[in-house]
């Protein structure tokens, strides 16, 4: 068994776990190249940057990895609504499929990892890896942000003018306000409480036998290490769910997490193969 140094929790036993298993119970089950991954970066990012470690080790392990870039990169700039979005997650997964995936996870990190939650309640997946999730729609500091730009965004479509790009802005805790252009529609898509980026929202809705794995690193944003009970609390609480808690920044965790990811999934692919 692999020895792990940082505390993941099982919410099943509520016990204190490893996330290694034996080589041998991988043998006998399926091959990395058997299990795919979708990678989904944050706010802003791109598969090159902070999720880039992440994906090239997948890679290397073995596993089939779609690292995608999403609406919300620094070049998309939300062009589409939240609704094909997912369906360009779905695209993914079924490639990865076609390929030979017989068990397929997401996984997002910050804005990415709110949409994994959405995305494991929508979708058929085998499992759900969160990063330091951020970006949730329905919290309050999003509410009293945003409140101007919904507000003219809600109005816009009302008068018809849903479909014409306006200005509006986004928010990050690391970096406040900041402008964005797109349509009232897409950006009630995704800023609207009633939407997808509703974590609370997606993770009430996610199955109970679903495993998911949180990612909290010790050293993320105030804001997220506050709510971090609130959102492992909504986990599902089956025996394959874990908390894991690497001693790393919102921006290094996926890297300082890349092993454990990797030996979840593996660990999670061979319990629901037999």
């Amino acid at each position: 068994m692999r020895s792990v140094t940082r505390r993941s929790w099982s919410l099943g036993a509520l016990a204190l776990v490893g996330l290694g298993v034996s080589s041998a119970l991988w043998a006998q089950t399926l091959a990395p190249s058997a299990i795919g991954v979708v990678v989904m970066h944050g706010k802003g990012g791109l598969p090159t940057k902070h999720v880039a470690d992440l994906a090239s080790h997948l890679s290397r392990e073995g596993f089939r990895v779609a690292n995608l870039e999403m609406p919300w990169s620094g070049h998309r700039a939300y062009d589409v609504d939240a609704a094909a979005a997912q369906q360009e997650v779905l695209a993914a997964l079924d490639t990865l499929k076609q390929q030979g995936a017989q068990a397929v996870f997401v996984v997002g990190h910050s804005q990415g990892g709110v949409f994994a939650f959405a995305m494991g309640s929508r979708l058929p997946v085998s499992g759900v890896i969160a990063i330091a999730p951020g970006g949730n729609v329905a919290s309050s500091i999003y509410r009293e942000k945003l409140a101007e730009p919904l507000a003219r965004a809600q109005q816009a479509v009302a008068q018809g003018q849903g479909d014409v790009p306006m200005p509006f802005a986004d928010y990050e805790s690391s970096r406040g306000t900041f402008p964005i252009q797109t349509t009232p529609r897409v950006y009630l898509s995704w800023f609207d409480a009633a939407g997808l980026m509703n974590q609370t929202a997606a993770m009430k809705q996610l199955p109970a036998d679903l495993p998911v794995l949180l990612v909290a690193p010790t050293g993320d944003y105030p804001g997220l290490l506050r709510v971090k009970p609130e959102v492992v609390a909504q986990l599902p609480r089956n025996a394959r769910t874990r908390v894991l808690e690497p001693a790393a920044s919102h921006l290094n965790a996926p890297s300082a997490a890349k092993a454990d990811i990797a030996a979840w999934m593996r660990e999670v692919a061979s319990t629901r193969s037999q």
